[in-house]
């Protein structure tokens, strides 16, 4: 029987493990194939808290796991596989073999970008492919850039990168935006941004980082190349609760739904992170939720004898 389990190694769950294990908690931290979430995948963060000179994501994770590890965290590497969350203790299977029962579970599964789903985009991500301008669009000062998608999201990020950028082609495969209409006058009425309607991103090009991208009119089937120094995919993200569904209240895009604190709608599951958070996914808030998730846990097995 464990005090806490949490799901997810990300910026969330290991900042829940940290509270937790020097709360003498003795969280088990099941981390997932993919150890770290996100942030392994960025290169240099410049925007967090405390690095005055930024740090590599992949560092950053490191060494975030190590803290939690110093103060008492056990981690188990594998995916879960089921979960039971009907009655107490709560029951957690771990790649269909071992099972686990917590008093208290805090979910820091995050939420997946949806990608385009082009052989150069996960070879490239970090190398000039992003997923997040309010992370990466510093490093492009001075370029040309593409943000793919019509969205709020979209058109948000590509206002956002103006700040930065001389010109950003938003190239979408309709001929208008799916995005708000105060967003759209917002994009409209900026002399940097350029619109490339009814097209797709066939392909992203260059070698070791983005030097442009390969476009096709989805009307008339023309296929050209434009020249840009990055691409930021902006077609949503998917929530990692699939495990959840039927369990635990979700809202209508799949995040889990939290009310005071990291409450989910069963007593003892907490959320953190960008799993209950689609607005603003930056790591710095997905610590701080984790934070709050591991206090909630704790106060929780107290009240509860």
């Amino acid at each position: 029987m464990r005090n806490v389990v949490i799901i997810g190694s990300g910026p969330a769950g290991l900042t829940a493990a940290i509270y937790a294990a020097r709360a003498n908690l003795a969280p088990l931290l099941i981390e997932g194939w993919q150890s770290g979430g996100q942030l392994t995948t960025t290169t240099e963060v410049e925007n967090y808290p405390g690095f005055a000179k930024g740090i590599m994501g992949p560092e950053l994770m490191k060494d975030m796991r190590a803290q939690a590890e110093r103060f008492g965290t056990e981690f188990l590497t594998g995916d879960v596989s089921a979960a039971d969350f009907r009655r107490r203790p709560f029951t957690i299977t771990v790649d269909g073999e071992r099972t686990i029962t917590a008093k208290t579970v805090i979910l820091a599964t995050g939420a997946s970008p949806v990608q385009l789903g082009l052989k150069n985009e996960s070879r490239l991500i970090g190398h000039g492919v992003s997923t997040c301008a309010t992370c990466d669009g510093f490093f492009f000062r001075g370029k040309e850039l593409v943000v793919v998608g019509g969205g709020d999201s979209a058109v948000e990020e590509a206002v956002f990168l103006t700040k930065f950028a001389t010109k950003v082609s938003i190239v979408h495969r309709r001929d208008k935006l799916r995005a708000s209409k105060i967003m759209q006058d917002r994009a409209m009425k900026n002399e940097r941004i350029t619109f490339i309607w009814n097209t797709v991103v066939q392909d992203i090009l260059g070698d070791d980082v983005v030097t442009g991208v390969r476009l096709t009119n989805v009307v008339t089937g023309k296929t050209s190349d434009l020249p840009c120094a990055g691409v930021f995919v902006a077609i949503g993200h998917r929530p990692n609760t699939a495990l959840f569904v039927g369990q635990l209240d979700l809202d209508a895009k799949g995040y889990v739904v939290t009310g005071k604190g990291t409450a989910t709608s069963v007593p003892g599951i907490f959320a953190a992170g960008d799993v209950q958070d689609s607005t603003y996914r930056q790591a710095v808030t997905a610590a701080g939720t984790g934070c709050m998730a591991a206090l909630d846990a704790e106060r929780f097995i107290e009240s509860s004898g």
